[in-house]
């Protein structure tokens, strides 16, 4: 195998990324042609002289990771992937942003093989970016070098770098001090609206000093592979703190007509524009150039070194002492034999406990057979139920800690988790308070497009939140996460439905939100509605009325349920801890839970908006919540037995 293409073979890679930037854009009349051109020459570097990859087994654990982080540019990625044998063809390439295709607008995971992660939000990358290099650390702390070795790499724009999420993000990688993070900063001076001087006057150099990272200027070697090269890697030798490159590119290069003009960021070219630019390229002038003997040569390059360096690392691993039972099980579900057999059992003890409470017992619990599990806080570990006794803090001098300190930083903590999962090896686990799912929105729908096995853990669930008032008390937050396609929803009646909840999240493929209480709750089920969604709590066979609660609720239907019996009316008590989950179960087993003819009353502290879909009235809260101990403010908004009992008696009598 050749070490390294040939000066002819590099210069025809980056001709035909160019070629192909500007011509998919350009047919499909939609497209970000400006920055794929400006950038083949770093990316070309990154895939064919710097990453370890194997575009023969994509999935190869060990592999480099690449993340656009201004996913716009997608063709770039796709251009590539193309050329290094992922699977992409050039007819995929005259697909690009079309139904059904392979080349969507942005790049998506588990849509387009070699993609890592779903990019385009700006800043969002550059979070999961964090991520993967938290993970990475992380595994090769505990299982060693052998078993994990590898680099993440980023490549992010102006944009990225103004969104809010990267400040953050950028911000915990320093004080985590995660080496082998390397981001390449497209610094072009160029947005949508014209120069970035018109909304920005940041350092951004000096701003990643202040954060920890080492920072580097590349300056105006845009277009010089060797010294692209020697600047990652020397990046990549910095190993206690993460790397930013700063780049000077030029937006749309070698454009005669547009390079540095902002209209090549958005705005396709037209025929004239790509005919100029491929006559100053040398390349000839005809759609999707791509010699078959050209890509022929470079895709047996990439698959030589890509299985070189892979069987090299499968090799060290084979002969690693580390626990290789466990490093399967991080790669699987999390789990080991005999976890599940550790989860508690709750009874009624008169006292309830808070589902959030129940989440911590049961983690800590099961921690020692739960090695993928990786837990953390947006600096509320304690308050959400995700602390984990006798794990240790992830940190600078402690790479191996499997308990995150986020801090006051939900925006990253969304987007590096994503990341992490999306990495593999482990189960990100982390909690804020419910009301500040809204900060995490992005990253949660990220999460949800892409199926990352993301556990949100959100407490604090409803108005019960109490003095705080209406600022934190959430309403119509779990409306808003039930509306995201691919998005589990669970809330839990008690502590045994928590426990329930936790193994079906651990057997699911893809991300979840767990809906948990602050106040305590009876326990009053035993956990059987979590699996399908919603079930039966007693024996009512013939109802006059359904009762249906989620979380907290339950045992106000169940009280509710107790006074209607007094009153000859038989109140069939559901929880429902799970909509997605019920929804998808036969009609006959919906039935069997919610039979026809049978009048149904919802209870949930939450907006009813949704709840017209499976019940007649809808008792809720259709407003903002208010100031007042949790229990004043709950009664006082029709969250209690005396008002269920009136709603399903009004609704009887008619």
């Amino acid at each position: 195998m050749p070490e390294a293409l040939t000066n002819d073979q590099d210069r025809d890679a980056i001709n035909i990324i160019r070629g192909l930037a500007m011509d998919a854009p350009l047919y499909s009349k939609s497209g970000h042609q400006g920055t794929a051109m400006a950038l083949a020459p770093v990316a070309h570097v990154l895939y064919s002289r710097v990453m370890h990859h194997d575009p023969t087994e994509p999935l190869w654990r060990n592999r480099d990771r690449f993340i656009l982080s201004n996913g716009h540019a997608s063709i770039l990625q796709y251009s590539l992937l193309m050329l290094n044998g992922y699977g992409l063809e050039i007819d995929d390439i005259k697909q690009f942003r079309q139904w059904g295709s392979q080349t969507p607008g942005h790049p998506e995971a588990g849509h387009t093989t070699g993609i890592e992660v779903t990019t385009g939000p700006l800043g969002q990358g550059f979070a999961n970016s964090v991520g993967m290099a938290l993970a990475e650390r992380n595994l090769r702390a505990r299982f060693g070098a052998e078993m994990i070795d590898h680099h993440t790499f980023v490549i992010a724009g102006d944009g990225c770098l103004m969104e809010g999420v990267s400040h953050e993000a950028a911000s915990l990688a320093g004080h985590l001090g995660l080496g082998r993070l390397v981001c390449i900063y497209d610094d072009n001076h160029v947005t949508i609206d014209g120069e970035t001087e018109l909304a920005l006057s940041d350092d951004a150099g000096r701003r990643f000093e202040a954060y920890g990272w080492h920072v580097e200027h590349l300056g105006e070697i845009a277009d010089d592979l060797d010294s692209l090269e020697a600047g990652i890697r020397r990046a990549m030798a910095v190993d206690d703190r993460p790397s930013l490159l700063i780049l000077r590119s030029h937006i749309g290069f070698p454009s005669p007509d547009h390079t540095d003009d902002y209209e090549a960021h958005g705005n396709p070219f037209t025929v004239e524009d790509a005919t100029r630019t491929k006559a100053a390229m040398g390349i000839p002038d005809e759609p999707y150039w791509a010699p078959a003997d050209i890509v022929a040569g470079l895709r047996r390059f990439a698959a030589e070194r890509g299985k070189s360096a892979r069987s090299a690392s499968d090799g060290r691993a084979a002969g690693s002492t580390g626990d290789h039972a466990e490093w399967e099980a991080c790669w699987g579900d999390g789990t080991l034999p005999g976890w599940s057999e550790l989860l508690p059992k709750f009874t009624d003890d008169g006292k309830g406990l808070a589902t959030r409470q129940a989440l911590a017992k049961t983690l800590s619990v099961g921690l020692s057979l739960f090695p993928g599990l990786i837990a953390g806080s947006a600096d509320l570990t304690g308050n959400t139920g995700v602390k984990l006794d006798g794990a240790s803090v992830q940190s600078k001098s402690n790479p191996a800690g499997r308990q995150v300190h986020y801090g006051v930083r939900e925006h990253a903590m969304g987007g590096a988790m994503v990341g992490m999962a999306l990495h593999g090896g482990v189960l990100p686990a982390g909690g804020t308070f419910f009301v500040f799912s809204d900060y995490m929105k992005p990253a949660i729908r990220l999460a949800a497009l892409s199926r990352a096995r993301v556990l949100f853990v959100f407490s604090h669930d409803s108005v019960g939140v109490g003095e705080d008032g209406p600022t934190h008390q959430p309403v119509e937050q779990l409306a808003a996460l039930r509306a995201i396609p691919g998005l589990q929803v669970i809330r839990p009646a008690d502590a045994n439905e928590t426990v329930a909840a936790l193994r079906t999240i651990v057997a699911h493929h893809g991300p979840t939100a767990l809906i948990l209480s602050r106040q305590a709750i009876p326990v009053c089920t035993d956990g059987s509605a979590v699996d399908p969604g919603a079930a039966i709590i007693g024996s009512t066979p013939d109802p006059d009325v359904v009762l249906v609660g989620t979380g907290s609720e339950v045992h106000v239907c169940i009280a509710a349920a107790a006074t209607l019996a007094k009153a000859g009316a038989t109140a069939r008590v559901v929880s429902m801890p799970s909509w997605d989950r019920f929804a998808i179960r036969t009609q006959a087993e919906r039935l069997a839970v919610l039979p026809a003819g049978v009048p149904v009353v919802s209870v949930e502290a939450a907006s009813t908006f949704g709840w017209a879909a499976w019940a007649d009235a809808c008792i809720g809260i259709d407003r903002f919540g208010a100031s007042a101990p949790g229990g004043t403010v709950l009664t006082n908004l029709g969250i209690n037995p005396d008002h269920v009992v009136a709603v399903a008696t009004s609704l009887l009598s008619r």
